[in-house]
């Protein structure tokens, strides 16, 4: 299948998200695609680094010029999710989890990352996978893993899974667009292990924390914890993993 769209690409770059951001300001079309084999500054959330290394997973920023409100933006966040999942599952046959709100698992171990940002009039949505890459740095090791490590050793093809990617995109953004969050939230709750019933401890941020259990999503797409005491609070933002 041939994208009928622009396609800029980096043999290496600082961090496609920078560059989508560039093109976004200079008016480039809904759609346009930044992808680079390696990023020496590859961002995630809250200002951390992604590890990008030179030819084994897919760095990609894409221009979004959907007619969101920017409390639509949680939303995009579970779709772009939506669309790596049946990427990845299409391309490699792999199953992946979703944990709330932009990480994707496999075997509980992080093989990809969604990152959007509003800009002016335009959403960047940066997804980074984990294809090829054999062997993670020891500070990642426990926590990460690539479609190659998980498929037994099996190399997979970058360019096809741009290619289910980007159309997955355009598929859940456009449903999001047409028929609002709704659909994206049932969706995502059907697609995680991590949204109800899940015993979890959040990183609120600046030494917060809570433990509870999921309990849905509310209906902005942000997470629902209920805590032992049976009080609910609303996670906007935090870091959530299983409770040890």
């Amino acid at each position: 299948m041939t994208l009928a769209r622009r396609i800029d690409r980096h043999t290496s770059i600082d961090s496609t998200m920078n560059e989508a951001r560039r093109l976004a300001a200079e008016g480039c079309e809904s759609g346009t695609v930044v992808v680079a084999d390696e990023q020496t500054a590859g961002q995630g959330r809250y200002g951390r680094t992604w590890h990008s290394e030179a030819g084994s997973g897919l760095y990609v920023s894409i221009v979004l010029r959907h007619t969101l409100a920017p409390n639509d933006v949680p939303a995009v966040t579970l779709a772009l999710g939506l669309a790596a999942v049946d990427a990845i599952q299409k391309t490699t046959d792999l199953v992946c989890d979703l944990r709330w709100p932009n990480d994707v698992l496999i075997q509980s171990k992080k093989c990809a990352g969604i990152l959007t940002q509003m800009e002016s009039s335009a959403i960047i949505a940066g997804i980074g996978i984990n294809v090829n890459q054999a062997k993670f740095p020891n500070e990642l090791s426990a926590i990460a893993t690539s479609l190659r490590i998980a498929s037994g050793g099996r190399m997979h093809s970058r360019e096809h899974l741009l290619t289910e990617l980007v159309a997955n995109v355009d598929r859940y953004c456009g449903l999001l667009q047409r028929e609002g969050r709704k659909p994206i939230l049932e969706l995502f709750s059907r697609a995680s292990s991590y949204v109800s019933g899940r015993r979890v401890h959040v990183d609120l941020g600046g030494g917060g924390a809570a433990r509870g259990t999921t309990a849905g999503l509310n209906e902005a797409g942000f997470l629902i914890l209920r805590r032992d005491d049976g009080s609910e609070n609303v996670i906007v933002a935090g870091g959530v993993r299983p409770c040890s």
